[in-house]
């Protein structure tokens, strides 16, 4: 008689019980949700249409119409990923059952979302940078190398022309200021923006293309920016990272950022290495705020001053030319000691030149620069020996004494 035998199967293995399993994840609500599925599908589709743009770039016959196709699911994508915040991440948040990441991510998302009354231009900007680096975050998460690689090309694309955006909003409102604290602010704005950038996107365009020429230039420069992108800085080391970021936003941002926006930016780093010198107690920090204003001073006219073409006051661009020809002038001297003097000293009498338009509000830092000059030899320190008379007359103190002297004889 043949045996049987009882077969038994792994029911987690079943055809209905995998369906079962993909169901329970698919209404669960967060990042492997019903909407997180979508949002996989809509990505998958704007990658498809964003390499067939960048194949046919250069072909004028099709290039509109793959452009369109994907623009269309660039859109699509977004919104996906907008729909999931709201149904999502919300109501996670709501029920206290959302993790951290997704707390943060909802924090974020009604920051941008209050620009919207305020400044919608930036608003448009802002939320799509916002969308796409929160799906970066869950694309990087699944560790797949093959889909991290492909949505790096566009990733870094995408971000390149939203950073532009925003600082070419924040050039134009800058000449819409009309007070200083006005100013300050967007200040503060375009150097963190620059910041976040140099810090989170070059990093990925200069480790895809690192031959580019434009790379090359400025590594010397990000070398030095990347010891002060992790550390708490003090104020004189927040100005050096600031200076560093407007050096390489020179060759990265050339048209958002233009150089009468970037002159201004370099002058607001003068003004407040000015006063850290003056406010500055310790005698070695108060020097190397000295040294680093000589610095800023030295790149701001390398940079800035020496490529600018259109001056709104002629005594300006002549009183400039005057300085560019001392300046050529002394980069001739072959001794480096003479020459670091010689421009120090240059440098000084420059600034100083600026801030006597303002003596009361300069008093102090007038009062360093010729210190400083007279400590380089470039001045000389005459003590002040004249009194006034209750009659108004000006005499000097030696002068005083000899008529003193006489009187008295003629009394005795």
């Amino acid at each position: 008689m043949e045996e049987k035998s009882l077969k038994v199967y792994e029911t987690e293995k079943t055809f209905f019980s995998k369906i079962t399993n993909t169901l329970n994840k698919l209404l669960t609500p967060g990042k492997i949700g019903i909407n997180g599925v979508i949002i996989s599908i809509k990505r998958n589709n704007l990658l498809k249409n964003y390499e067939n743009y960048i194949q046919n770039e250069k072909n004028t016959d099709r290039k509109g119409v793959f452009l369109k196709k994907y623009e269309e699911s660039y859109s699509l994508y977004l919104e996906a990923i907008d729909k999931n915040i709201i149904e999502s991440i919300y109501k996670k948040v709501k029920n206290n059952t959302a993790t951290e990441f997704e707390k943060n991510a909802l924090s974020k998302y009604y920051l941008v979302i209050h620009l919207k009354d305020t400044d919608y231009t930036e608003y448009k900007y802002r939320k799509q940078k916002f969308l796409i680096e929160l799906d970066n975050e869950c694309v990087e998460a699944t560790g797949k190398t093959k889909l991290i690689n492909k949505y790096n090309d566009f990733y870094c694309e995408k971000m390149d022309t939203l950073y532009k955006n925003i600082i070419k909003r924040y050039s134009i409102k800058l000449t819409e200021c009309s007070t200083e604290k006005e100013r300050v602010e967007i200040y503060n704005k375009i150097f963190s923006t620059l910041d976040e950038y140099i810090l989170n996107i070059l990093p990925k365009k200069m480790e895809k293309d690192s031959t580019k020429e434009i790379y090359i230039d400025i590594k010397e420069e990000y070398d030095k920016y990347k010891k002060y992108s992790n550390n708490r800085l003090d104020q004189n080391e927040m100005i050096e990272k600031n200076m560093l970021l407007l050096g390489m936003s020179r060759r990265l941002f050339t048209h958002s950022l233009p150089l009468t926006v970037a002159e201004q930016c370099y002058i607001k780093l003068i003004k407040d290495l000015r006063q850290l010198i003056v406010d500055t107690r310790v005698l070695k920090k108060r020097e190397k705020a000295y040294k680093q204003l000589l610095t800023l001073i030295d790149e701001f006219n390398l940079k800035v001053l020496s490529t600018k073409v259109y001056w709104e006051k002629s005594e300006d661009k002549q009183e400039y030319r005057e300085f560019w020809k001392k300046y050529q002038e002394i980069e001739k001297i072959q001794d480096k000691d003479e020459k670091a003097l010689k421009k120090e000293i240059l440098f000084i009498k420059s600034d100083l030149a600026k801030v006597r338009n303002n003596q009361n509000k300069y008093c102090k830092i007038i009062a360093f620069y010729k210190t400083k000059l007279v400590e380089l030899g470039a001045m000389k320190h005459l003590s002040n020996k004249c009194k006034s008379l209750e009659e108004g007359i000006y005499i000097k103190e030696i002068t005083k004494k000899r008529s003193k002297s006489k009187a008295r004889v003629k009394n005795k």
